[in-house]
């Protein structure tokens, strides 16, 4: 087996049904769609395998499906709301040892924290390791092996643990070897991911000033940015954060209590 074929697969979890903004995946950011942007920036990781787009069979994610065919992507069609069932899925047709989790509305995702996360993840064997500590929204991402997310799709039942594919292994430190990355400090109150059309403004204007088509900028780049012009926080300030996940805990109480 070649190198690049044990490396991790990323696998881009996408779909057009967003509650908060929908279609976000599809809108254009500086002129191509958000989901060129995530996929073109982690075409800079010198860790990955390959990349894969994991949408719905939703006959709205067709346009998901049709953008990846156009652009030589690979795609893999799953569960609308099982999303740890179409990563697994997505995992075993790839045949990928590990795989890196990474959602489609993060477009400014930093490739050399990727990089960065994957080697920390080999050096200690981490069943999963993600990135921890108080980081900027929109840098989120996590690997984890495929026998950790393998077992994790036999096992979880909590509508959390289907939706958002990792919280079983979190919640179950006897199982499972996670390890945490801390890349960052003090930065959780910064937002670069898209959920609001108030997001979408706000990274208009840092792709604005930093895109490169031969190099992706980084976080250093756009906290100097935001030092420089530190107006632009305010246009997405006062979101809720992870506020998909907190509803699916919501979910697992309201299960509870009527149990």
């Amino acid at each position: 087996m070649d190198t690049a074929s044990q490396r991790p697969v990323a696998i881009v979890q996408a779909r057009m049904g967003s509650t908060r903004l929908p279609g976000k995946v599809m809108r254009l950011l500086i002129g191509k769609p958000v989901l060129w942007h995530v996929v073109d920036r982690l075409r800079f990781c010198k860790q990955l395998g390959s990349i894969v787009v994991a949408t719905t069979t939703a006959p709205e994610d067709d346009a998901i499906e049709e953008w990846c065919f156009a652009h030589w992507v690979r795609c893999f069609r799953g569960s609308e709301n099982d999303v740890l069932d179409r990563y697994y899925q997505a995992a075993s047709f790839y045949q990928a040892s590990s795989v890196l989790r990474i959602t489609a509305d993060c477009p400014a995702i930093d490739p050399e924290v990727v990089d960065e996360l994957i080697e920390e993840f080999e050096k200690h064997t981490y069943d999963i390791c993600g990135l921890s500590g108080s980081f900027p929204d929109g840098l989120d991402c996590e690997v984890m092996d495929f026998c950790s997310l393998e077992r994790a799709w036999k096992e979880a039942e909590l509508a959390s643990e289907r939706e958002h594919v990792t919280p079983y292994l979190h919640a179950h430190p006897e199982l499972f070897r996670a390890g945490k990355f801390e890349r960052f400090f003090n930065l959780a109150h910064h937002r670069w991911t898209l959920d609001e059309e108030a997001d979408l403004r706000f990274l208009e204007r840092v792709f604005h000033r930093l895109y490169q088509e031969d190099r992706p900028f980084v976080a250093s780049d756009v906290l100097a940015l935001l030092e420089r012009e530190p107006e632009l926080m305010s246009i997405n300030q006062g979101i809720v954060r992870n506020e998909g996940y907190l509803r699916s805990l919501e979910a697992d109480h309201r299960v509870g209590a009527r149990n």
